[in-house]
């Protein structure tokens, strides 16, 4: 049976969220919602990975350069890199990795 999700419509934004929408041995999908002026604190990825903006926009930071990446616009990013988000308004993307 087939089945349709509504995990990433229905996904509120306030502070950061970060939700596991899916995941297989080959790659994984979250979904994650920041809040207008919010800061999703510097990390890395285990796997590179794209980051593509659905809603809002948001400062991509990464090896000392902001990128500032909108609505329906996609991100490239190597694996182990250390970088953080900040948001500019309120914003929910996607990372597949």
């Amino acid at each position: 049976m087939y089945t349709i999700y509504d995990t990433i419509a229905s996904q509120t934004i306030k502070d950061l969220q970060v939700h596991k929408v899916f995941r297989t041995d080959a790659f994984e999908l979250l979904s994650i919602t920041l809040e207008k002026g919010s800061v999703f604190p510097e990390h890395t990825s285990p796997r590179e990975a794209a980051l593509l903006v659905l809603e809002g926009s948001i400062l991509f930071h990464i090896e000392g350069v902001p990128y500032r990446i909108s609505r329906q616009r996609m991100f490239h990013f190597p694996a182990k890199t250390p970088h953080w988000v900040e948001a500019l308004e309120d914003a929910k993307f996607l990372i597949i990795r």
